[in-house]
């Protein structure tokens, strides 16, 4: 008699795909929860950690019908969070297809979005829900760690996040590595959810063609300036040969989900021009890759 998903049974048991879901509180995690049901999850939220493997056991013996199971954990549940770690080592052991996605957001734009709807912090108690905000970084740190996709929401709306988590999951049949390349501008901030990050400054900037300023890196004359630059074609191919081997050791490690970051000062030119060039890069060698230009158009 099958005691488990990796049990002897008569016939062979579908193991369900699943998503774990956590991250800051305020960064967005209903919303992402919820577009996974739009796509055909079977949703549950905040589900102590310890009953995770459990559920995929049940989800195995659904013949089929829970294909894909999307899992939301978070400090509502703190008391089992410490099993959270247990329970993803029973998962590997069982051979289960499992991500963790971690939805992060900057202090004020969580500040802003607690103050917004009139709700304190799951954890601020006492104090200010800077406070609460503090202790549930700490608190998620290695989880965050060791998360296979983060999505920053600071400046996403709504209907942002969901197209972010159509790109990631909308598929039909998961690749082996999926990299976002995304411009951004240093003097906007760094981007939190970067993997790798690419630095464009050393370039000349066509901020300073005056008839080049007013256009983008999308527009021809922009992208053929830079990359007319000494060092520039050089970068690019070196820098894609570098990814190569990158995507190949996190393809050995499991790891499906790489985001790259490529700056330059203000996000417009340099940067955006560079990431044209590195996901068309990519995506020649098989990696599936969107592009994202969080700064352009910002000024």
């Amino acid at each position: 008699m099958s005691t488990g998903i990796t049990g002897e049974a008569a016939e062979p048991v579908a193991i369900p795909e699943l998503v774990i879901i956590s991250g800051m509180s305020g960064a967005g995690r209903s919303t992402a929860a919820k577009c996974l049901e739009d796509l055909g999850w079977f949703v549950v939220d905040n589900l102590p950690p310890a009953l995770i493997p459990t559920m995929v056991d049940l989800g195995a013996r659904s013949q089929g019908n829970v294909a894909r199971i999307a899992v939301v954990v978070d400090v509502r549940g703190r008391r089992f969070f410490d099993n959270l770690r247990e329970s993803l080592a029973d998962l590997e052991a069982k051979h289960v297809k499992r991500r963790v996605l971690f939805l992060e957001a900057s202090d004020d734009a969580l500040v802003r979005r607690f103050e917004s709807v009139r709700r304190p912090h799951p954890l601020q108690g006492d104090g200010r829900i800077v406070d609460g905000i503090a202790a549930e970084r700490d608190l998620l740190r290695e989880l965050r760690g060791d998360a296979d996709l983060v999505i920053d929401t600071s400046s996403l709306n709504v209907h942002e996040l969901r197209a972010k988590m159509d790109a990631q999951f909308a598929g039909d049949e998961e690749p082996e590595l999926r990299a976002t390349v995304m411009s951004f501008g240093y003097k906007y901030g760094l981007p939190v959810d970067a993997d790798l990050v690419v630095d464009c400054r050393f370039l000349p900037n066509p901020h300073w063609v005056p008839e080049l300023r007013p256009f983008t890196g999308l527009n021809e004359e922009v992208s053929g300036y830079v990359f007319n630059q000494p060092g520039a074609k050089e970068f690019l191919d070196r820098y894609a040969e570098l990814l190569q081997l990158i995507a190949a050791g996190y393809r050995r490690e499991g790891k499906r989900y790489v985001t790259i970051a490529v700056g330059c000062t203000g996000g417009k030119h340099r940067s955006v021009a560079m990431s044209e060039k590195l996901a068309t890069r990519l995506a020649a060698e098989g990696v599936e890759t969107v592009i994202v230009h969080r700064d352009m158009g910002r000024e």
